[in-house]
């Protein structure tokens, strides 16, 4: 399958998909600027540790084909503990996190479980919702609001 950049409108402000971050990757159909978003920017809640110890936050992820689903069927591992099915899965799909750009399953291993859990959610709400927002109530007000799981800069959702 061969992918193209375009520019992804990214209206600045809390109802855009990824928080107004970066671009998307399109598929050159439509119009100008127009094309299907295939990448997603997200902040990870603690990071991913390297082996020299630096903290890894900012990575991307990429919208799951048909054989990112499959393929990892016939991996031994997940045939031997159905639950690592979703290590490989993520795998597959993360690009990027921080500098480190060959996300295989041994650096989904190495993330906190708290990091990996966001990153299953993560997959589904691009996957199979198509956005990163999250409705959510405030503890004190009750006020219902949307979030964006994206991420951004602390303090920001």
């Amino acid at each position: 399958m061969r992918r193209t950049t375009a520019a992804a409108p990214s209206p600045a402000g809390p109802g855009s998909p990824a928080g107004g971050h970066g671009t998307g990757t399109g598929t050159g159909t439509g119009g100008a600027g127009a094309g299907l978003r295939t990448e997603f920017p997200f902040r990870l809640p603690r990071g991913y540790v390297d082996e020299h110890g630096t903290v890894h936050r900012d990575g991307v992820m990429r919208l799951a084909t048909a054989r990112d689903e499959l393929v990892p069927l016939r991996d031994d591992r997940v045939r031997e503990n159905s639950a690592y099915l979703s290590v490989v899965l993520i795998s597959r799909v993360v690009t990027r996190i921080g500098a480190v750009d060959d996300i295989h399953p041994g650096v989904v291993e190495d993330l906190f479980a708290s990091d990996l859990a966001f990153l299953q959610d993560f997959y589904r709400r691009i996957n199979a919702e198509g956005h990163t927002r999250a409705a959510v109530t405030c503890p004190s007000c009750q006020e219902e609001f949307a979030v964006d799981l994206a991420g951004g800069r602390l303090g920001e959702s």
